[in-house]
């Protein structure tokens, strides 16, 4: 297990719950997130925190999770960070529409906080160095130089095992 601060994004969490762990059906992943957070491992931003919409048991989850769980992104640190990622998005091969949908998404900003805090961002985009449609974040890390994982290389490197339990 690394010592390694993980950084989640949107995706992360509305995956989890509309696809392979929902809340009722795997809530040990639920619980996981929880108790690294506790450990300082696991944390997300309040911009991803803003785009989980309300009205369905992801955001009653979102809203009773740990305070500490969604950091501020306001740091004067993280805000020219993010100036940096924008000015670099903007003068790179991607479509109008492409760096629109980025400036208003989370994403800027986790690689920024990430960077600015040496977190691992976890996210399920994949590096797609032919991208033009998307601003994918996994091509902002490597440009910006922070590493970047899936859920799953996540909860490997924390050796999760979630254990199947008999129906009662």
């Amino acid at each position: 297990m690394s010592t390694d601060i993980f950084l989640l994004d949107t995706n992360v969490f509305v995956e989890a719950h509309r696809r392979y762990y929902g809340l009722d059906l795997c809530p040990g992943f639920w619980e996981c997130l929880t108790h690294f957070n506790g450990m300082a491992r696991v944390v997300s931003l309040d911009r991803v925190r803003d785009e989980i919409h309300e009205g369905d048991a992801l955001a009653d989850w979102i809203s009773g999770a740990p305070t500490d769980l969604f950091m501020s992104s306001a740091a004067q640190a993280v805000v020219d960070m993010y100036a940096e990622i924008m000015e670099w998005v903007s003068g790179a091969d991607f479509t109008d529409a492409a760096k629109a949908k980025f400036a208003g998404a989370a994403d800027g900003w986790l690689v920024a906080y990430g960077q600015v805090h040496a977190m691992v961002v976890v996210t399920h985009e994949a590096y797609d160095a032919q991208s033009k449609r998307d601003v994918k974040i996994p091509n902002v890390c490597r440009e910006f130089d922070v590493r970047y994982v899936d859920t799953f290389d996540m909860l490997r490197d924390f050796e999760v095992k979630f254990q199947w339990a008999a129906p009662s």
